[in-house]
């Protein structure tokens, strides 16, 4: 694949944060995905945050997977540390690194695809051991990579591409994350940059395991059957030497609305999506009333966006295992291999 890179050269009078970076240093290389996606309002939001926050990018280890979602991290943080990992293993290769380095921000970016299915298990136990990380889940319910099969986190009655609906019960990850012990769980829309940008910053400066998803359109997958203009139906009626496929650039889906209110968002397929933003007085300190809140909306068809839960006293894995204060990839042979008398006592009190 050829990539564009970006130029270099930034205009004199563009303005820096307090470390003196401007909002260009935190960008990456050029997307490649379709037009429209909503995963390149996530890497714009992204690289807001962390202008915001005056993060120095060389402080951020970014990590992914595989999938649409896992290949966002070229599109921003160009000067940061970045990892991809295999399909839905990016948990376990953060919490290494992590436990390696403790002076890093860890961004974890991955799928539903990525983290609801292949990834179910690394996703939970993440969450379960606290680790230190913005886990941001990229969530459009189709797997973009593979013709847009349901993923794991699509609706029951969706339609897909082909006009087949989904039979099967989805995976929600906000939930679970609740229930595994998350101290920060929240949902977005991709297309609400105003809600989005906070909700980053938050995850990033959280003191345990933060997670969000956001919920993100994919524009290619938005021809379904019945439709005339689709590509299976023109290829039906059509006597062509070869299959080729043409992705229809989109438009970005966006939207604005007021703390405790209710809107309906149009996808590119027609489809409908109800978004509730939390009211003023909501509380998410409270996990219980978290997980109470979101399953009565999700009766009536609504999906709440905004901050669901927040640990304020939140610990990570560092504490739990009692790691050293210093980042393990600083210690010299001597630190890292004490000798036969430290060996011996520790055998001693494992006895």
């Amino acid at each position: 694949m050829t990539y564009i890179a970006k130029p270099r050269l930034h205009h004199p009078t563009l303005h820096t944060n307090k470390v003196g970076y401007t909002r260009r240093d935190y960008e990456g290389r050029i997307s490649t995905l379709c037009a429209g996606c909503g995963h390149d309002s996530i890497s714009a939001a992204i690289i807001q945050a962390c202008w915001e926050l005056d993060i120095e990018p060389h402080r951020v280890a970014k990590l992914s997977g595989i999938g649409c979602s896992s290949k966002t991290p070229d599109y921003f943080l160009g000067a940061s540390h970045g990892f991809n990992t295999v399909h839905g293993r990016m948990p376990s290769v953060l919490t290494g690194a992590n436990l390696a380095n403790r002076d890093l921000l860890y961004l974890g970016v991955s799928g539903d695809g990525d983290s609801a299915s292949i990834g179910l298990g690394q996703f939970a136990n993440a969450m379960r051991r606290g680790v230190r990380m913005a886990y941001i889940v990229e969530n459009n319910g189709v797997y973009g990579l593979t013709k847009g099969q349901f993923s794991a986190t699509a609706d029951r009655g969706s339609k897909s591409k082909k006009g087949v609906v989904n039979s099967d019960s989805p995976v929600d990850l906000v939930g679970l994350a609740l229930q595994l012990g998350a101290t920060y769980v929240a949902r977005s829309f991709s297309g609400d940059k105003a809600q989005l940008v906070p909700l980053i910053k938050g995850a990033i400066a959280h003191g345990g395991a933060a997670f969000i998803d956001i919920i993100s359109p994919c524009v290619t997958f938005n021809n379904h059957g019945g439709s005339t203009k689709s590509y299976d139906y023109v290829r039906q009626h059509n006597e062509a030497v070869s299959r080729i496929d043409f992705m229809v650039p989109g438009e970005e889906i966006t939207t604005s609305y007021a703390p405790g209110e209710v809107v309906d968002v149009a996808q590119h397929d027609g489809s409908i999506l109800r978004l509730r933003k939390l009211h003023a007085e909501y509380d998410p300190i409270d996990r219980n009333v978290a997980m109470n809140y979101l399953q009565q909306h999700a009766a009536r068809g609504e999906v709440v966006t905004g901050l669901l839960y927040m640990d304020p006293l939140a610990t990570d894995l560092h504490t739990a295992l009692n790691t050293s204060a210093h980042p393990l990839n600083t210690f010299n042979a001597p630190q890292l291999c004490p000798g036969n008398k430290a060996l011996e006592k520790i055998n001693a009190a494992l006895r």
